[in-house]
């Protein structure tokens, strides 16, 4: 039994919102690491998140490690770590709830995905309205030269990963610490959260940048309804007009469900 039909207000929640969407024309999806959860990636710290409180067994904090100084002082030491989080997420694919979003989107077109993700799933399950704010893993590219390549895994890259060209040391196309987000796609974020929203939901992530709790903050003050899906405590479920307290795929699949209900 799914938990939604034992829980009458939260079913009640769930075809609100399916309601809502169906009625909707501009449509934004924010999302985090808890939609990709199912696909068997873990939610917390790190790129990918495969450390939680504890420092790594090099003495440095994951923060230090993975962080844009540390690429051009040790790009070796960011290297291990980046090959070994990229080899414990290798082979993942997209779950129902990335399918989802996908599927709303070719039925509504002007429906974005705001995502914190680098695991480029989203892209796979076709959503293309897409707003990869932190980059994606799937993209290398040299420090020196204008090498580029995108890659299915870094299989291929060998223990110190450096270009074919010139012999420099290659990085992931991803925001490390310290780093400032992409213009290009902040640029878009901001085109976009400009021409305004008919609903905004907020999917597995706990809001922890700015940049994430701003459209849902906006939306709230113009009376915009506003939707968090996620299981956890979160800054924003007191504020949102629908706090779904479920897993995003759950959510997700039950939101479809109901939408493709109201549609027949």
């Amino acid at each position: 039994m799914n938990s939604e039909s034992s829980n009458p207000q939260l079913e009640t929640q769930l075809k609100e919102v399916a309601q809502l969407l169906r009625q909707s024309k501009r449509i934004l999806f924010i999302t985090g690491a808890g939609i990709s959860a199912d696909s068997g990636l873990p939610t917390y710290r790190g790129v990918g998140g495969l450390y939680e409180d504890q420092l790594t067994d090099s003495g440095y904090p994951i923060e230090e490690v993975l962080s844009g100084r540390m690429l051009q002082r040790k790009p070796e030491l960011t290297w291990k770590y980046l090959l070994e989080i990229e080899k414990a997420c290798r082979g993942a694919k997209p779950n129902f709830g990335h399918t989802v979003i996908a599927n709303i989107e070719r039925e509504i077109p002007q429906t974005w995905t705001l995502t914190q993700n680098v695991d480029g799933l989203h892209r796979q399950a076709g959503s293309k309205n897409l707003i990869e704010i932190h980059g994606s893993v799937d993209r290398i590219y040299c420090t020196n030269c204008s090498f580029k390549e995108r890659v299915s895994d870094y299989s291929h890259l060998g223990t110190e990963p450096k270009c074919q060209r010139c012999q420099s040391w290659l990085r992931p196309e991803v925001v490390l610490f310290g780093e400032m987000l992409p213009q290009a796609e902040m640029e878009t974020y901001y085109r976009q959260l400009e021409l305004g929203f008919d609903v905004v939901l907020s999917v597995g992530t706990s809001s922890a940048f700015p940049y994430i709790l701003e459209p849902v903050f906006r939306a709230e003050e113009t009376g915009i309804p506003t939707v968090e899906i996620n299981p956890g405590k979160t800054e924003l479920q007191d504020f949102v007009s629908f706090p779904i307290k479920l897993g995003a795929k759950n959510a997700l699949e039950s939101i479809w469900k109901y939408m493709k209900e109201e549609s027949e």
